[in-house]
């Protein structure tokens, strides 16, 4: 389950001056903190663990395009139109099956 965290946007001069605080607040709460400087976002301060998530979806998002990689160098030398085909099949395939499951509740 996600926790919710609030965003706090705080200006770049004012993280300088309150750094201590800030970083005391983002580990002991569920705040992150957006720096702007001259009104533009620039960086964003979060807690440990929060960058561990980060680092965590990161690897999936890495791993989840290997498998596209995976998929478009095996049918590399089929042609577009022929994909297209199968998909609209197998789609239509699908939304059949679902059809025929919701008449038979």
């Amino acid at each position: 389950m996600a926790v919710e965290r609030e965003i706090e946007v705080v200006k770049a001069s004012e993280a300088r001056q309150h750094l201590s605080e800030i970083l005391n607040k983002v580990h002991r709460g569920n705040v992150r903190i957006l720096v702007e400087k001259s009104g533009i976002p620039v960086a964003g301060i979060v807690s440990a663990r929060d960058m561990e998530l980060l680092k965590q979806a990161e690897a999936q998002r890495e791993r989840d395009f290997a498998i596209f990689d995976e998929i478009r160098e095996a049918f590399k030398d089929v042609p577009d139109e022929e994909i297209e085909a199968e998909i609209a099949k197998a789609l239509a395939e699908v939304r059949a099956e679902m059809r025929a499951e919701r008449l038979a509740s």
